[in-house]
């Protein structure tokens, strides 16, 4: 997805590059558009894209040519599309397809070769010139992309890891074909056993065409499954992007027609039959239905809708038929935020990537001088020359820097995107860097760890009165006429608690201010108003127990008797105790900041087990909460929802949003918990230590590789076939250890998705 965004006259531009391989590239063309005033770029081996920093007059095709005259192919992307179906998911791009070509062409014409190279048993009267026959057309054809790379490096005075492939190759074949001409070994009958170290015998020349057609064959195969394991780094983005719907059925004047989503329009009121996708964010008009947000926002349970009721685009319909109005399109759902967040998330760079990086961008040019050096060295300490050329070849296929490359981008794909896939998004990987350190939490209290709106938090009814259910029906009935929220509250719950069965009609409704209301409803006069002194010992004994809790009790009387105590509050969410509890397993401190009065704020504290509270903090007062935090030398993630809360979360070292908050909010954050669930909170910060364990142990692997295999080259202790194995194998490693991510599960206790 191409995006440019203009701030303090700076914009911000996505190219796709193509043809990088190794972290060397990325290195070369970071640097090329660095030379362009004002230019700075992030470069992500994984994804093949270039994130570029850039003034204003410089536009992007300057970009792209700039990108192109460093050697490799570039373009503005366009945003991902949903495939269209699973046979078209699975058939391969042209480029795939030859690709996988060449490497089946280069086994059948290499294998041979190994074969009867490493198996003296089976070698025949001049098999050595068969192996010469059949290892020419992997010498040049074969290994042609390495080659033409490799030339086109030198043009630009740079080298990559196609150099050092090249160089292997020609080198090798150049030898063995000298030594089967010059050197004795194309005599009929010679024998060559097979040794992991370099040898000559009875003074014959030793053929290397196992390492001829062996480098090739291995590099070939190792980038073949390396990029199909990268593609599946990439699936939950495209998992996303086919959420969206192609189609949609636009109601107008009670006449349907189905349209392309592009022809939907802002406030069109379009229908979604039962098993199809909601095509976009919208309120319901007409029906009610179960959605399942769980592909959306990871939320394992369906969740009930109604007249009213917003829903989110890509949401399955699980039961009626939904009329729903359009309150968002194209880049603005919540679906299309989504994609776009994991998308920028992938192109970013941790700190110790950036170091490999640097790392890289030197590393080719010293191995070509150690190869050098170590084939002057042996040259002149007066060795074999098959010897001294065995070493050489050895260091330049051993070394490799792709893993140094693919170390974190691989890492950083397979968690963002299952992250979003659990409902967590992050904004990049200094964001899973701050998350994995932070020590201390300020979590709001309103909409973060309750609901955030009044609802029923307890119903107390007298023993051998009407019961519960009849007392909240004649209240909820009576409530009906009510515009307050806690005459809302009570409605709601009623309707809940009986399913399905409509409130009866309410007359003779009346009000009063600071009160109550009162009406008949089936004959009999109902009031729901605030609790006085005479009260049964049942409803007596519940009202302290109710202003301990900070709820706001209300007294229902039926025909002048009392009946039962409602009491309504800001409940405490499901699922938040957990996740504190969690956070303070993990070693993180839960501080508890809220604008709402000292009793309800120690209440939700004293039910979560929060030690720390700070009540009646203004937005001011949160910000300066944090930066007091961190003066005493705390990492401190803030964690809210609201508008009040945005200057808190930019300030912290880690800004957690709620996906259920403000706009406002979320765009301060660097983390955001999209179906809000706070429980989710946990098991982010679980994600970032697993997902910067991972890449330290990528990271640790490919410099270790390369600390331990190229010395054993220099010496002349590593066959170059072998160090061509070990080579695809560090960067399949690498890959393969960061795709456990994908499968990573969250703390249990969370439904289907944990």
């Amino acid at each position: 997805m191409s995006t440019e965004a203009a701030t303090d006259q700076v914009l911000t531009t996505d190219v796709t590059v193509g043809g990088m391989t190794c972290a060397a590239c990325v290195r070369r063309v970071e640097k090329r558009l660095g030379k362009l005033e004002g230019v700075t770029a992030t470069v992500n081996l994984a994804t093949g894209r270039a994130r570029i920093s850039h003034p204003p007059h410089v536009r992007p095709d300057e970009l792209v040519a700039t990108v192109e005259q460093a050697g490799y192919t570039a373009a503005l992307p366009e945003p991902p599309r949903a495939r269209k179906g699973k046979d078209e998911e699975e058939t391969e791009t042209e480029d795939a397809l030859r690709e996988r070509e060449r490497l089946v062409a280069t086994a059948l014409l290499a294998v041979p070769v190994l074969v009867l190279s490493m198996v003296p048993a089976l070698q025949f009267r001049n098999w050595q010139w068969l192996c010469f026959m059949l290892a020419a057309p992997v010498a040049v054809w074969s290994s042609w992309p390495f080659h033409v790379r490799a030339l086109r490096g030198l043009r630009h005075s740079t080298a990559t890891m196609d150099t050092l492939v090249s160089l292997g190759v020609v080198a090798s074949f150049s030898w063995s074909a000298y030594a089967l001409f010059f050197g004795g070994a194309g005599v009929p009958g010679m024998r060559m056993p097979f040794s992991l170290l370099p040898s000559a015998e009875n003074g014959t020349a030793h053929v290397y065409l196992e390492a001829a057609v062996g480098v090739p064959l291995f590099v070939l195969a190792g980038r073949f499954l390396e990029a199909r394991a990268r593609r599946g780094t990439g699936t939950a983005l495209w998992s996303l992007a086919g959420l969206a719907a192609k189609e949609v059925s636009v109601r107008e004047g009670g006449v349907e027609r189905l349209v392309s989503i592009e022809e939907l329009g802002l406030g069109q009121v379009f229908a979604v039959r039962p098993g199809e996708r909601v095509a976009t964010d919208g309120q319901v008009t007409e029906g009610s239905s179960a959605v399942d947000l769980s592909l959306v926002t990871g939320e394992s349970r369906p969740v009930e809708v109604g007249p009213g009721s917003a829903v989110v685009g890509g949401a399955v319909n699980a039961g009626g038929l939904l009329l729903v109005r359009a309150t968002a399109i194209g880049a603005d759902t919540q679906l299309a935020r989504i994609t776009r967040l994991v998308t920028e998330a992938q192109a970013g760079k941790a700190k110790a990537q950036r170091l490999a990086d640097a790392v890289a961008g030197v590393f080719v040019p010293v191995v070509l001088a150690l190869a050098v050096t170590v084939l002057g060295f042996w040259l002149g300490a007066g060795a074999d020359p098959q010897a001294a050329v065995t070493a050489c070849v050895a260091v330049l296929v051993v070394a490799c820097p792709c893993a140094l490359g693919l170390a974190t981008p691989t890492a950083l794909m397979a968690a963002t995107g299952r992250g979003a896939q659990l409902g967590v998004l992050v904004s990049g990987p200094q964001a899973l860097e701050a998350l994995q350190h932070i020590d201390t939490v300020v979590l709001d209290k309103t909409g973060t760890l309750t609901s955030g709106h009044m609802t029923v938090a307890r119903v107390t009814d007298v023993p051998g009165g009407l019961g519960r259910e009849a007392v909240l029906r004649l209240a909820g009935a009576v409530e009906q006429g009510s515009e307050h929220p806690l005459g809302r509250a009570i409605v709601s719950y009623a309707r809940r608690a009986q399913p399905g069965r409509p409130l009866p009609d309410v007359s003779a409704f009346g009000a009063s201010a600071g009160r109550g209301v009162q009406g008949r409803v089936e004959g009999r006069l109902v009031e729901v108003l605030a609790p006085d002194d005479e009260l049964p010992s049942a409803l007596a004994d519940a009202l302290p127990v109710a202003e301990a809790d900070a709820h706001t009790p209300v007294l229902v009387r039926v025909d002048g008797v009392a009946e039962a105590l409602i009491e309504i509050g800001d409940v405490v969410r499901p699922g938040s105790y957990r996740a504190v509890d969690r956070l303070r397993r993990l070693g993180v401190h839960p501080v508890l900041a809220t604008g709402d009065r000292e009793a309800p704020a120690q209440a939700v504290a004293a039910e979560l087990g929060i030690e720390e509270v700070h009540a009646r903090c203004t937005p001011e007062g949160k910000a300066d909460l944090v930066r007091e935090l961190r003066e005493d030398g705390r990492r401190v993630a803030v964690v809210g929802d609201g508008v009040n809360d945005a200057a808190a979360l930019a300030g912290a070292d880690l800004g957690i949003a709620m996906g259920s908050g403000t706009d406002v909010a979320i765009g301060a954050a660097d983390v955001t918990l999209v179906r809000g669930d706070i429980e989710a909170l946990g098991d982010a910060v679980r994600l970032a230590r697993r997902t910067l364990g991972t890449i330290r142990a990528n990271l640790l692997w490919a410099f270790g590789y390369n600390v331990v295999t190229v010395p054993l080259a220099m010496v002349g202790l590593l066959n170059p076939m072998v160090a061509a194995a070990a080579m695809s194998v560090s960067s399949l490693l690498v890959v393969g250890n960061s795709l456990r991510l994908r499968a990573w599960q969250p703390s249990p206790g969370r439904g289907s998705t944990g």
